[in-house]
């Protein structure tokens, strides 16, 4: 039996899950704490900067993407998904 069949697969995926969401939901929390003494729309334009930094950062020198401007398509097209998920999320 492996670990799809008995359901550690799916587990596993779960938890991992689990995890990327707290770690997002944690800058979340920042941007929130933040925004008692800064306008919004600065911490949303920050949360971009350090998120296209910290991706750069990520791709040159951990993943050694050779094709930056791949990268960056990659990237965009990661964001624009999640953004329009977000936009269509009555609860947001």
């Amino acid at each position: 039996m492996n670990g799809t069949e008995n359901g550690t697969a799916r587990t596993d995926k779960s938890s991992e899950t689990e995890k990327f969401v707290r770690l997002a939901d944690r800058f979340i929390r920042v941007a929130n704490s933040a925004n008692s003494k800064l306008l919004a729309t600065d911490i949303h334009m920050a949360f971009l900067y350090g998120a296209a930094r910290y991706n750069a950062f990520v791709a040159k020198n951990v993943m050694d993407v050779d094709d930056h401007e791949a990268f960056v398509t990659e990237m965009a097209a990661a964001y624009t998904e999640m953004l329009r998920n977000h936009l269509a999320d009555p609860s947001v």
